[in-house]
């Protein structure tokens, strides 16, 4: 039976702003690209938005009382850049600024420690209209904002994560249409990614000034990447996806360099003592993981690379798909030796469509306990082969609003009745997390 250590290893949960907090539209809140791209027909699951999502904003009390029950050590969470600076800069919202005070101010009494994520997605769409992440300037504009949350929150929060998965931020947003804002423009991807980057870095800078103690990183999206079919064509494209998917933020972040395949497209945009502002000195390395990928060459796509589809595998007898766990415990492994920094597992998990409150009051799904077993087990593995990892951060606390799948396919440990009332229900697996925190082992 897999055991973590007792001490000094954080169980934790994730959320993100527009995912859950709802009142998308109250209390001064500005429009952000994800308003506005969930409007557009087509573009999520039976055209949802995030309009009221979990109705996080007006329930975190009760949030935070499940939480307890739970047994979590740790919330990780986003500020919503709109809700505190409703156009993205200028004027502050002081009603969103409460907001975050009373949270941050409920975790703690609850002996919950708050973990802040600055970006999870939800560009201002003030900024987004003056050119947003294909700016440069926007790099000044999320330092002002980094300043604004660390003057407001840095005496009682300590841990902060500048970006949450960038590469999906960008490569689905402007490389392709998945995303927010959907704008598949080559020129526009290169632009946008490096200007993330020079945002992180303007935000790492600015935390350190400002906050005492100040425990910092960024989150990735990290998965083995594979070529569809056993061909030079894509191999290469493989190896494309690759730095797009897994090098082209955390390279310059943690080493101070852009992958080498990717340096003649980012070339154009790059200006003296550009890669200092990026590198700056990190804490952690946060990793998100969920499953491989797989890569097919497509001169039609923006990168010449198409998402490829995975091989047919004997599925999961629970889950229903194959699953690759090891894949987990390498990545693990792979990114301590690379980063060489502490790893926070930031988000794992799965979600399942039909997930239904039983007879008997209760929500079994044996299938994600099934999923997070095998994932825990592999990350103990990684642990034993020497991987530096702290913590876990399960994906997610409350089923919640999944971008372009609307409210389909939750991922949450506490069910969210969202065509309802927004009743909580705490779900068999998140009563096998709480056993799992209270015992250490799986």
């Amino acid at each position: 039976m897999p055991e973590f250590p007792k001490t000094n290893f954080i169980w934790g949960a994730s959320s993100a702003a527009y995912q859950i907090e709802g009142a998308a539209a109250e209390d001064g809140r500005g429009p952000s690209i994800w308003d506005i791209h969930s409007r557009i027909p087509g573009r999520t699951a039976r055209g949802e938005t995030g309009d009221v999502a979990a109705d996080h904003y007006h329930r975190w009390a009760e949030d935070i009382g499940l939480m307890t029950q739970i047994g979590i050590g740790a919330y990780r969470f986003s500020t919503s850049w709109s809700r505190v600076l409703p156009r993205g800069r200028g004027q502050v919202n002081q009603k969103g600024i409460d907001f975050y005070d009373r949270l941050i101010d409920g975790l703690l009494d609850a002996k919950i420690e708050p973990w802040l994520c600055l970006y999870h997605w939800d560009l201002p769409q003030g900024l987004a209209e003056l050119g947003g992440w294909t700016n440069r300037d926007v790099a000044g504009w999320f330092a002002d904002y980094a300043t604004l949350i660390a003057a407001k929150f840095g005496d009682r929060v300590k841990h902060f994560s500048t970006f949450n998965e960038p590469n999906v931020a960008t490569l689905f947003g402007y490389a392709m249409a998945w995303n927010a804002p959907a704008a598949q423009d080559r020129a526009a991807y290169f632009r946008a990614a490096h200007h993330v980057n020079l945002a992180h870095g303007a935000a790492v800078d600015v935390l350190r000034d400002h906050v005492t103690g100040a425990s910092l990183g960024c989150i990735h999206n990290r998965q083995i990447t594979f070529a569809e079919k056993d061909t030079p064509e894509d191999r290469h494209a493989a190896a494309l996806l690759d730095a797009h998917w897994n090098g082209i933020f955390p390279d310059p972040q943690y080493l101070g360099t852009y992958p080498s395949i990717l340096i003649d497209d980012l070339e154009p945009y790059l200006q003296a003592g550009d890669m200092a502002r990026i590198h700056r000195p990190l804490d952690w390395f946060g990793i998100n993981h969920y499953g491989p990928i797989y890569a097919r060459a497509d001169a039609t796509k923006q990168l010449g690379v198409a998402w490829g589809d995975s091989p047919p595998e004997p599925a999961h007898p629970l889950i229903g798909w194959a699953i690759h766990p090891e894949m987990f415990r390498d990545e693990l492994l792979l990114v301590s030796q690379r980063y060489k920094r502490p790893i926070y597992v930031t988000e794992n998990g799965c979600g399942r469509d039909g997930e239904k409150i039983g007879a008997d009051g209760a929500l079994h799904d044996d299938y994600r306990i099934a999923y997070l077993t095998d994932y825990l087990t592999a990350l103990s593995q990684a642990l034993e082969a020497g991987a530096d990892v702290r913590g876990y951060f399960i994906w997610s606390l409350l089923d919640s609003y999944e971008w372009g799948s609307g409210y389909g396919n939750p991922f949450g440990i506490i069910h969210v009745d969202v065509e309802g009332d927004k009743k909580r229900t705490i779900k068999e697996s998140g009563h096998w997390y709480a056993n799992v925190i209270k015992t250490g082992r799986v």
